[in-house]
């Protein structure tokens, strides 16, 4: 018995022997904190010029969606049964009665406009009312107006209307000559008969001939975004990120008849000369500067074997037109006006189209390399 006790006491002993060997050898564990540690954060605020960029646009949107207005435009009985006896291809046949009153079918459309003053005069564009005798108004306060057609302008797309109403809130005009590619803008309208619809995007380009006016001389230098804009928008507002008109919403680019990614804009600086001039005369008295013209660049340059310079080239002189009055020859290239480049044809278009008749400006021009200065005074086209 004593013989099982000691085997045992001394096994018990040797594993504690063992076992205290063991720990001695294992190497204590260490936590390791492998994340370093967080670096201060620079705050950086930079300035891009001009309005910050808004994180929202609801202080734009309040301020120009009361200055937008619908447009119900028809066209009186009367007036769809003159159009469609003078367009009878069967008149000359059977005479007037072969169309009889119950067939006449007035033409009715929606569009939009911008109260221009706060006594009633509203802009929009000439396609919105050009077939129309009847205007029904409806303001964003829900209230409803007839309105009168004071003039319209086809060769710019511009029309103005006025309805009797007094302390209208008139939208507040900027300046489209600072607006820069690359800004926020708001187009403002009532697109499919939605009423006060706001779309943003940003000015994708100036100065844009989209070859869609095809009546008279056509003044095209529209402000291009990609703000989403639709039939309804039409004579609508386009606005800067503080609710200041831009440009007059006209036209869209697209395969479908509906917005694919461009729209174009009247801008506001073009679209204030025509509207005082339709308030104060029924119509746009046109300075006329009587030359035919294309924008300048090297292939061109090369063609006609002339310097090149970034300008527009005049092509063709109306020797009864202001500028070969003045002097301007043909081979020409228009650099400037009044001391501000042009580069392009619609630019000068677009400038001379600002300019009243009467006026006179200076023309900066490139003739056989060597750079000079021209004063025209501007008329209408058939003054003496």
């Amino acid at each position: 018995m004593s013989k099982f006790w000691s085997t045992t006491l001394a096994g018990a002993v040797g594993g504690l022997i063992v076992f205290g060997a063991i720990n001695l050898m294992e190497k204590p564990q260490v936590q390791v904190n492998t994340q370093p540690a967080s670096a201060p954060v620079k705050q950086v605020n930079y300035s891009y010029g001009g309005a910050p960029v808004p994180f929202d646009f609801t202080k734009a949107a309040d301020r120009a969606m009361p200055a937008v207005v619908h447009i119900k435009a028809i066209e009186s009985r009367q007036n769809a049964i003159q159009r469609q006896r003078q367009t009878n291809p069967f008149r000359f046949f059977f005479g007037d009665d072969f169309i009889t009153d119950d067939m006449a079918r007035p033409r009715s459309g929606t569009g939009s406009g911008v109260i221009y003053t706060a006594d009633g005069y509203i802009l929009t564009n000439n396609h919105v009312v050009e077939f129309a005798d009847e205007f029904d108004i409806t303001l964003h306060d829900n209230r409803e107006f007839k309105a009168r057609l004071v003039g319209a302008d086809p060769s710019t797309d511009m029309a103005v209307l006025k309805i009797d109403a007094n302390n209208l809130p008139a939208i507040e005009l900027g300046n489209s000559d600072d607006v820069r590619v690359g800004e926020w803008a708001l187009a403002v309208g009532n697109p499919f008969d939605l009423t006060s619809t706001v779309t943003a995007g940003i000015i994708s380009a100036k100065s844009r001939d989209i070859n869609i006016i095809r009546k008279g001389a056509p003044i095209e230098s529209f402000i291009q975004t990609d703000a989403a804009v639709n039939p309804g928008n039409s004579g609508g507002a386009l606005v800067d990120v503080n609710g200041r008109l831009i440009g007059i919403n006209s036209a869209i680019a697209t395969p479908t008849g509906v917005f694919a990614g461009y729209s174009f804009a009247i801008p506001v600086n073009l679209a204030k000369r025509i509207a005082d001039d339709l308030v104060k005369y029924g119509k746009f008295k046109r300075a006329y500067l009587g030359v035919d013209i294309a924008t300048m660049d090297s292939n061109l340059a090369n063609e006609l074997n002339i310097p090149y310079s970034q300008g527009v080239w005049v092509k063709e002189l109306d020797p009864t037109g202001s500028a070969a009055q003045a002097g301007i020859q043909i081979n020409d290239v228009i650099t400037k006006i009044n001391g501000k480049n042009v580069t392009t044809g619609p630019e000068l278009r677009e400038m001379i189209g600002r300019s009243k008749v009467g006026e006179s400006v200076s023309l900066t021009l490139v003739r056989n390399g060597k750079e000079k200065d021209i004063a025209v005074k501007l008329k209408t086209r058939g003054d003496e």
